[in-house]
């Protein structure tokens, strides 16, 4: 897959169970659209602790999380929100779960640190330094 850097251990990741449904079947069904993307989300999925909402971790990167990262590269923080496909738009910092970056950040916490292939195949170590959860007065992300 080559998104595992040499020596380094991917950090645990932690999510919904039935997020990461979703976010499975987005997959499949991008696989000929975005058959790199796709393949890390699958690989991501497979590999996580999942968790009904009350046993996840409150700092988890879910569908909805306003995160700031850090390319460590570069030393850029940006701040993002991760979303479904449909609500994307970059320029107001709402990023694709079906992105290299979106899937990077999923199931992440504060403090954990991945590599992970940008949208130009670079690999790039990221670090996130804070998660905001969305409010529960909101209404849950449609697929």
């Amino acid at each position: 897959m080559g998104i595992q850097h040499a020596g380094d251990v991917r950090p645990p990741i932690h999510l919904l169970a039935a997020e990461s449904d979703m976010v499975a079947r987005l997959a499949l069904q991008s696989e000929h659209r975005f058959p790199v993307v796709a393949a890390m989300l699958l690989e991501e999925i497979e590999r996580a602790q999942l968790h009904e909402r009350e046993t996840l971790p409150g700092d988890a990167v879910t569908i909805g999380s306003q995160v700031d990262f850090i390319d460590e590269k570069s030393s850029q923080v940006r701040k993002v929100e991760i979303v479904l496909p449909a609500l994307a738009n970059i320029g107001a910092g709402k990023i694709s779960i079906m992105t290299p970056m979106g899937a990077a950040l999923y199931g992440l916490t504060p403090g954990q640190s991945i590599h992970w292939p940008d949208l130009d195949g670079i690999e790039r170590r990221i670090r996130i330094l804070r998660v905001r959860q969305p409010s529960a007065t909101e209404p849950p992300a449609a697929a």
